[in-house]
């Protein structure tokens, strides 16, 4: 391997590593709660506020924070956020009471979207040709911060008490800080425009990209299967029937690291068979999983199976969609990036709660019949998506005056 490529990977690690940091804070609080609110005398009621306030921090960074990153060099606006969220986290892990707690989470979770900030960095910094396999290895940083999270915060505050994880997750993000400014190069900002008419600007992305439109709602309709298998499987596995502990339940969520250590494999499918066939094998992975689930719903070993082929094409989909939609107006790139997630947030917020309706209604039955229709409703985008992307491709370019 040579120099050049050496340096590009090493870059890309970073990224992810930031990536991973970043998102992670959002999650500290959920293994702890118990904990919390001994401490701070607060109501499991409360400390439901203290993770949906997060996630309502986190849903609006997105939308009103990372479409900065097309008129604010997106290097400047990644050491502002981590600088911002090491603040937050620290201010956090000194809470004396549930109110300081929330506001310490809402403050945690606008700042924590520097994590979407480094994947378009990642498509800017790399050339069109090894662009998905780049999306896929920061993806991978994303997905194992998401799930590594938890089972850091439960080891760090079981060792050194429940203030440890925010003060460990506000030092590491200043180390990424310091890596990022001395390693990650400078790139100038081609997009000019005030804040509000960058606002309004994403307006006219949703109307004048039909691609992302149907990129997100394609996606959209397959995270929903994710939350929707995620949300109720402790359910499910708590039944008569199984009985399993917590613990154990837990345990399932490892097959969710199947499919982030198969996302840079994904993203190098993407740029040698093209995003659109790599959407198809991922559909087709999650309808397989799910309707192996409706065929065999007793096997334990069957539905950890299903569960790691599923996760792995939620993962193979999602960045075949993303290498997709960064290609669409490079100048647009958080612009688009924040339509895309802000979409995914809405359809797994959808997810858990038509899943808690099915399986109120039929039990895990009709759980897996809801995954399996929304794969269906995936096909008809998909199949939409297609014409459009061909014409896209096909569309002559601009002969210059």
């Amino acid at each position: 391997m040579t120099a050049a490529p050496r340096a590009e990977n090493a870059l890309l690690r970073l990224l992810a590593f930031g990536t991973a940091v970043s998102v992670s804070s959002i999650y500290l609080s959920q293994p702890i709660l118990n904990l919390l609110g001994g401490v701070l005398h607060a109501s499991i009621r409360q400390m439901g506020v203290v993770t949906t306030v997060t996630q309502i921090g986190y849903a609006s960074g997105i939308v009103f924070l990372v479409p900065l990153g097309d008129i604010i060099a997106k290097k400047r606006l990644i050491l502002a956020k981590l600088f911002l969220v090491c603040a937050a986290l620290v201010l956090t892990g000194l809470s004396t009471n549930v109110a300081e707690m929330i506001a310490g989470s809402l403050a945690i979770g606008l700042c924590a979207t520097a994590a979407q900030d480094f994947l378009p960095l990642a498509a800017e910094l790399s050339p069109p040709e090894r662009r998905g396999r780049a999306i896929g290895i920061v993806m991978s940083g994303l997905l194992l911060g998401i799930l590594g999270s938890r089972v850091f915060s439960g080891i760090v505050a079981q060792a050194a008490g429940w203030r440890a994880p925010f003060f460990a997750a506000g030092g590491l993000a200043l180390v990424i800080a310091f890596l990022v400014a001395r390693r990650v190069p400078a790139l100038p900002q081609s997009h000019a425009a005030t804040y509000p008419a960058l606002m309004r600007s994403m307006g006219r992305l949703i109307v004048d990209q039909p691609l992302l439109i149907l990129s997100t709602v394609g996606q959209g309709l397959i995270g929903l299967t994710f939350s929707a298998f995620w949300s109720m499987l402790s359910f499910y596995l708590g039944q008569p029937r199984f009985h399993l502990s917590p613990a154990a339940i837990g345990s399932f969520a490892l097959a969710g690291f199947a499919g982030a250590a198969m996302a840079p494999i994904a993203g190098r499918l993407a740029d040698r068979h093209g995003p659109l066939f790599n959407i198809r094998a991922g559909i087709a992975l999650v309808a397989g999983s799910f309707a192996s689930m409706l065929v065999w719903p007793d096997s334990l070993v069957g539905v950890a199976v299903a569960a790691a082929l599923f996760d792995l094409g939620v993962q193979v989909a999602m960045v075949s969609h993303q290498t997709l939609i960064y290609s669409l107006e490079p100048s647009a790139r958080s612009r688009i990036n924040a339509v895309y997630v802000g979409g995914l947030f809405g359809c797994f917020a959808l997810g858990s709660f038509v899943a808690s309706w099915a399986f109120a209604r039929d039990g895990w039955t009709g759980v897996v019949l809801l995954c399996l229709g929304s794969c269906a409703l995936a096909i008809v985008v998909h199949l939409v998506l297609s014409r459009q992307w061909h014409r896209h491709v096909a569309r002559p370019a601009p002969v210059a005056a």
